[in-house]
């Protein structure tokens, strides 16, 4: 493996010193031939940590890159004899478990296509995913009869102690040999906006490019002790969690089953974790806990992505955790464009920016016509590609040093009597009050203005005085068209599988019934 990247932990001389090329020095294959499975466990020493793994129960598992070699290898081998052929879709509906990576990382070892599925999906979420991939085999650990009545053209295996009895009857060696083009990895987005789920398909170079994320948004170098709680059915627990730390030979550490802030706590001391990634909710649910005086923990290197982290979390990851938390952005259609490069020195980092452009890519924002434009002016938030600007799909700005800050989805946009509003920044305003916990704002129609920003919150208080009160807040804090005319106070907000606020979810709510907004 290549070393030269991974010893630059200065930013300008990081700027200075990428090329793309540089990045097929950390990988084995070429750009003709390469295998996933191959780059993120064949490669390492068999006797190396590959996966730490807290679960629900309390329990813990730590396994080899031998085992996960061995189980995968295993795995391709009973696929191959299952006649599953190359390019077909192997669906896996798995806890984080040796079964889980080994199980991903079989079915691209045999040249089949992996396809990570929420164990949490019921039926018509996982419907409309099967159908639309199209499974040769689906593995689950449960309900093996429900879902193979639900989908009698899918071969339902459950993965118990009697398929374990004839995965150990196959050879424990399985040699890859796909092209770097070929399909590796069918990639289900958490996205709250699309009401027709549809994979985006990575090929086994998509490896090369997730290097990026790796080095300079996550800031991985081998000898971290790396955590990342997200679920690896989705693409910042897969990518980020997943498959960027093996590739560098750095083990997983991940979370298994439904979140307990004590049992992440207990995780982080007990596997002595130096470098976390994760979601802001994740953060902010520590934060509630009120445990992190019992458990101290101070990484090295902290970031998180999904979406913008308020100021009070912010303050409490440095106070607490004694770390500035760096923000990485991106999309699972072109990875990771903007970083804060943790454990870099010589990098500003910016409360409430979202970073600067990774190394290899050219950031910009541009208006409705595709247009850049100039610093502090709201617009699209844009990455150029083959020669045009490719839209991902977020308003922003980008101020005059190239930091960029985010203003929500573009259908995040809230129009009012001609005013253009950000839901993101609302929301920020009203979490920096003493009383509110979480808040969501979306656009909720209005005969008069069309639309008026609409806030749900999530707070202890239930009094009246409560909602003038924080219509008041935000009204000082941004301006005095850009607040919440109508506020619901709520006992939790709709999340993703990913743990994202799930904005849709709020606005099919809010659909079937009147704004009422307040003066």
């Amino acid at each position: 493996m290549g070393a030269g990247l991974l010893e630059i932990n200065d930013y300008p001389t990081a700027l200075r010193a990428f090329q793309w090329k540089a990045l097929w020095e950390l990988v084995d294959g070429t750009e003709e031939r390469l295998n996933l499975a191959h780059e993120c466990v064949d490669r390492h020493p068999r006797d190396a940590v590959a996966l730490r793994i807290q679960k629900a129960d309390g329990g813990r598992e730590v396994h080899t890159f031998g085992a996960l070699a061995a189980w995968s290898s295993r795995f391709a081998h009973w696929l191959e004899g299952q006649g599953v052929a190359r390019g077909e879709r192997v669906a896996i509906m798995l806890e984080p478990s040796l079964p889980f990576y080994g199980a991903l990382f079989g079915a691209v070892r045999r040249g089949a296509i992996a396809v990570p599925l929420f164990t949490l999906f019921g039926p018509e979420g996982l419907a409309l995913r099967v159908r639309d991939c199209s499974p040769t085999i689906l593995l689950a650990d449960r309900e093996a009869a429900r879902w193979q009545s639900e989908f009698p053209g899918v071969r339902v295996v459950t993965a118990n102690a009697a398929f374990e009895a004839a995965l150990a009857a196959q050879p424990a060696e399985y040699a890859p040999a796909t092209a770097a083009d070929d399909l590796a990895v069918f990639q289900y987005t958490s996205g709250t906006t699309r009401a027709l789920p549809e994979a985006v398909k990575h090929t086994h170079r998509s490896v090369v490019t997730l290097m990026i994320a790796a080095l300079y948004g996550i800031g991985l170098r081998p000898g971290d002790r790396y955590f990342c709680p997200s679920s690896p059915a989705w693409g910042h627990g897969l990518w980020h969690g997943t498959i960027a730390p093996l590739a560098l030979g750095i083990a997983v550490g991940s979370y298994a089953g439904r979140f307990d802030a004590m049992l992440i706590f207990e995780a982080l001391r007990a596997f002595e974790i130096t470098n976390m990634a994760a979601a802001p909710t994740v953060y902010r649910l520590l934060r509630a806990s009120g445990l992190a005086a019992r458990y101290p923990f101070r990484p090295a290197k902290l970031s998180f992505t999904g979406e913008p982290m308020d100021a009070g979390t912010w303050q409490f990851i440095e106070e607490t955790f004694g770390v500035t938390p760096r923000s990485m952005y991106g999309s699972t259609e072109v990875g990771v464009v903007i970083v804060s490069y943790p454990g870099f020195t010589g990098y500003e980092v910016r409360p409430g920016a979202l970073g600067t452009a990774a190394p290899g890519w050219e950031v910009g924002i541009v208006d409705a016509e595709g247009q850049p434009l100039p610093p502090g002016t709201m617009g699209e938030i844009a990455v150029r590609r083959r020669g045009r600007w490719f839209l991902v799909k977020d308003r922003g700005r980008m101020d005059a040093d190239g930091y960029f800050f985010h203003a929500g989805r573009s259908d995040d946009v809230i129009i009012s009597a001609g005013w253009t509003m950000s839901a993101v920044e609302i929301e920020a305003a009203l979490m920096s009050h003493p009383d509110v916990r979480e808040a969501a704002v979306i656009g909720a129609a209005d005969e008069l203005r069309g639309q008026v920003a609409k806030a749900f919150v999530v707070a202890p208080r239930r009094d009246a005085g409560l909602v003038p009160e924080l219509q008041r807040w935000v009204r000082e804090r941004l301006s005095q068209h850009e607040y919440p005319r109508a506020i619901e106070i709520v006992d939790e907000l709709p999340k993703t599988p990913a743990g994202k606020i799930n904005r849709q979810a709020l606005r099919e709510r809010q659909a079937g019934r009147p704004a009422a907004p307040s003066p």
